[in-house]
């Protein structure tokens, strides 16, 4: 396999982990955080972090709408729901193991 190939199979491969976080809205963000430790914010966080590097123009707000398919705050006012008590303390506490 040389470069460009390679490069070829990991776009497809990021395009489909997109296209299946796509189809599983119900998965929260905090849930993701708490299993895998990055969530859709996390890629979106990345990816403008890879487009600031090679000089392409990109917001957050165009990263996340990449990311999401939509706006942020269109997904969040349709799939967000409220972390609870339980996600949040598993958060926290991964937070401390981190430090």
């Amino acid at each position: 396999m040389d470069k460009s190939q390679q490069t070829e199979l990991e776009a497809a491969a990021f395009r489909r982990l997109l296209t299946h976080l796509n189809s599983r809205k119900d998965v929260q963000n905090i849930e993701l955080m708490n299993t895998s430790g990055f969530c859709r914010n996390c890629l979106s966080k990345w990816m403008l972090a890879e487009a600031e590097m090679r000089d392409i123009e990109m917001n957050y707000e165009q990263a996340c709408e990449y990311i999401y398919g939509m706006p942020y705050s269109e997904w969040k006012a349709n799939h967000q729901l409220p972390a609870t008590p339980e996600q949040l303390a598993k958060f926290a506490a991964l937070q401390t193991k981190k430090s």
